[in-house]
């Protein structure tokens, strides 16, 4: 992929006879939201570890800014800010404190630590509580100290994995806007690793859909609902005020509409299948054949939708192969139960 700044090539790792992750081949794009979604044990903190350098694939290759991650890891490091699911802090020394510390062990020079620590714990809205010590943050508080320790080296990309575990609804929030903020403001690549499907759909530009070490799907949200749709087409139902007269004859003003791929007659109503949406042009038809509107639905699958379907036709054909999917099975339906 043109411009792409992290580039999975055939990215395997094995433990015996443990497939962690197979065969991945995935091109994220400079400046791009990325969201790495499936249930836990599907392989995705395994991939940020290759991809950081910090565990050797079994075959293929992770190249991250241009640099071979398995042979120059450090290099990777320099460019790459990498924030786990829990992050660390002495809880004995202010928020500020912290920082500075680690702006010294990144190798700021001393004149700019204090200066840039300050300017990071604006960034991510820490600035009242920067004096606080570290052990009177909430969770929500120490996620985003660590999104700004990640940010103080500048990196080039960030790999948050699974970043708002335990974090209420309102710092989910704020905390995703944060980082959709930081990207578009600041050109920052981002991966997001996570299990929670509506906070993915939220803030990134595509999705990988992860499960049983596989890439089962990859892209936007729109594209991937419309593969759900018979043909790949956007279906609207139009639903009339009263049932077509017997003789009615303007099925062809609505297949000449460019991008109708097909028309369907139901008890009071039309339901149109498009390569593309053209809902307006729909309603003007109708107004020009006297058919009064009660109401226009254009089918969209989310990315719960999305996921379920990959999912299922994964579990059905692991089962058609004697496979094991019970741990991803057991594990996806405890967290969206949750």
């Amino acid at each position: 992929m043109q411009n792409a700044i992290i580039e999975l090539e055939g990215l395997s790792k094995s433990y015996g006879s443990l497939k962690a992750v197979d065969n991945l081949n995935l091109s994220i794009t400079r400046g791009e939201v990325y969201g790495l979604l499936g249930p836990n044990g599907a392989g995705k903190t395994t991939t940020i570890l290759m991809m950081l350098g910090l565990t050797e694939p079994t075959s293929g290759t992770a190249t991250v800014c241009g640099i071979n991650a398995t042979t120059r890891p450090i290099e990777v490091k320099r460019r790459v800010g990498y924030m786990p699911d829990s992050v660390g802090f002495y809880e004995s020394m202010s928020a500020l404190d912290n920082l500075v510390y680690i702006a010294r062990l990144s190798g700021i020079p001393e004149t700019q630590v204090k200066g840039r620590a300050m300017e990071m714990m604006e960034l991510v809205g820490l600035q009242d509580a920067m004096h606080k010590k570290t052990a009177a943050y909430s969770r929500g508080m120490k996620q985003r100290l660590g999104l700004a320790d990640v940010l103080i080296r500048q990196p080039e990309v960030i790999i948050l994995d699974e970043p708002t575990l335990g974090i209420d609804p309102t710092g989910v929030k704020d905390f995703l806007a944060l980082i959709r903020e930081l990207s578009r403001q600041q050109g920052i690549t981002v991966l997001l690793s996570s299990h929670h499907l509506h906070q993915v759909q939220q803030v990134c530009d595509r999705v990988g859909i992860f499960v049983g070490g596989k890439l089962l799907a990859n892209g936007d949200v729109a594209s991937l609902g419309r593969s759900l749709s018979p043909g790949g087409n956007i279906i609207v139902t139009i639903q009339l005020a009263a049932p077509l007269p017997p003789a009615w004859n303007g099925m062809s003003s609505f297949s000449a509409i460019e991008g109708v791929a097909n028309v369907t007659l139901l008890e009071q109503g039309l339901e149109v299948a498009c390569t593309h949406n053209v809902t307006p042009a729909l309603v003007r038809c109708c107004v020009q054949e006297n058919l009064e509107v009660m109401s226009v639905q254009q089918e969209a699958h989310g990315l719960e939708d999305i996921y379920h379907r990959y999912f299922e036709n994964s579990i059905n054909s692991d089962k058609k192969h004697g496979k094991s999917t019970g741990l991803f099975q057991r594990t996806f339906s405890r967290k969206t139960k949750a």
